[in-house]
């Protein structure tokens, strides 16, 4: 069933192109489209479009409707263009001329932009939830290894003391970026665009204002030739944010990649997180790790495409938007996934409390000989340049302790106001 059918438009071919991966990335977004179609039912009654029984009679089928795609029960067969015509057929199908009064003062156009918000706007707070778990144990892991010290780098060569207390909760902190992000996102998603029609409006007098507060969104988006142009900018803003996350998470997982390598062993996991391989016994593999980097690095790229498929477009609906939504319901399903991978695997990890003991890791120590040599009176400049000339000679001891007490140093990881600043923002 095509809600545009004319005559002579029977071409397959045609029609299976242009239609797509609809039917499935449609199965995700069915039940906002119901819901907003409850909504959009209420509004025609209020202005005087429907009768109150007509109105009572099509929001009784779209329950029925709604409480099947709750539960996964509600198919788009390939007779259907998407989910707009399979809603529409059953309400015709069921209630004859009545049903056929829902598609009054609307389009396809704004009815899956309205269905695409509401679906983002429930899956960007479901991922601010996994991440704040995911923060809340780095935090904890924090704590718990904030004493334990292991090398830091710059340019891949050991460079300064650090500590995995540092190292779990720079990654904490910088969540909290992330989090800053997707707030911004669910603000501008979170603008009511039903009623634009096609971009044009309609010349029924119609509530929007209604639908705003019906559908629960913050505002309206006012004018209706804007609520078109926002489209494939929510989902290019979306994009950026779930972009940030997977910045994050890559960079986590490099690490975990680089430190469980057998020329660091700063970390381990267990042999069930790990995998092995066929014809070597002694691996242990961090493929789930290199399968999470790559995931958040395909990720990164979605805001570029997003830009690049909507360039020189002039205002209005264009079908090129469409392409879009498959990668932004498989954008969604994959960083959760990786958040949950990756907190479940973080929750396993063991460090090395004896990584100091190598005695490659000794000139890390350098800067606190100069540091002593400066509390002493010596111009930090003369003290750099007078171990540097000793170094070689290999008569320097060095500490194996520091002595960092400033905020946000290894001695002072301010975790309590990490975590304030996350409440803040969260």
């Amino acid at each position: 069933m095509k809600l545009w059918d004319k005559k002579n438009s029977g071409n397959d071919k045609i029609i299976e192109f242009t239609v797509g991966n609809d039917r499935l990335n449609d199965l995700y977004l069915i039940k906002y489209d119901i819901i907003a179609s409850i909504s959009h039912a209420k509004m025609l009654y209020r202005s005087n479009l429907l009768s109150e029984i007509e109105c009572d009679k099509i929001i009784k089928i779209l329950n029925e409707m709604l409480s099947q795609a709750e539960a996964g029960k509600l198919k788009i067969d390939k007779e259907f263009e998407d989910m707009h015509s399979k809603i529409e057929f059953t309400l015709i199908d069921k209630l004859g001329d009545i049903g056929k009064k829902i598609h009054t003062a609307r389009s396809r156009n704004d009815q899956v932009l309205v269905s695409i918000q509401l679906y983002l706007i429930d899956e960007l707070n479901s991922i601010k939830k996994e991440v704040k778990s995911l923060f809340d144990l780095l935090i904890n892991l924090a704590k718990k290894n904030k004493d334990i010290i292991m090398p830091g780098y710059t340019h891949m060569k050991a460079a300064m003391p650090s500590s995995f207390g540092l190292w779990f909760s720079a990654y904490a902190e910088t969540l909290i970026d992330d989090i800053i992000s997707l707030n911004s996102t669910i603000e501008i998603v979170n603008q009511n665009t039903l009623g634009s029609a096609a971009g044009y409006g309609t010349s029924f007098d119609i509530d929007r204002d209604f639908t705003t507060k019906d559908l629960n969104f913050k505002t309206l988006k006012y004018n209706s030739l804007a609520c078109q142009i926002s489209r494939n900018k929510i989902e290019k803003n979306t994009f950026d944010a779930i972009g940030n996350i997977a910045f994050t998470i890559s960079k986590i997982s490099m690490d975990i990649c680089l430190y469980s390598g057998d020329e660091f062993q700063f970390i381990s996991f267990p042999e069930n997180i790990t995998t092995g391989s066929s014809i070597m016994p002694h691996k242990k593999n961090p493929d789930v790790f290199e399968i999470i980097r790559g995931k958040c690095n395909s990720i990164q790229n979605l805001s570029n495409s997003a830009s690049l498929s909507s360039t020189n477009l002039p205002s209005g609906y264009h079908r090129d938007f469409q392409l879009n939504k498959g990668k932004i319901i498989s954008a969604v399903n994959d960083i959760k996934e990786c958040i949950q991978i990756l907190s479940y695997c973080l929750s396993q990890i063991s460090v090395n409390r004896k990584i100091l003991e190598k005695s490659n890791y000794e000139n890390i120590f350098s800067v606190e000989l100069i540091n002593e040599m400066v509390l002493k009176g010596m111009p930090f400049r003369d003290a750099y340049l007078e171990l540097k000339s000793k170094l070689s000679s290999g008569e320097i001891k060095f500490p194996k302790t520091v002595n960092h007490s400033h905020i946000g140093s290894i001695g002072n990881l301010a975790l309590d106001k990490i975590v304030l600043k996350m409440k803040d923002k969260y």
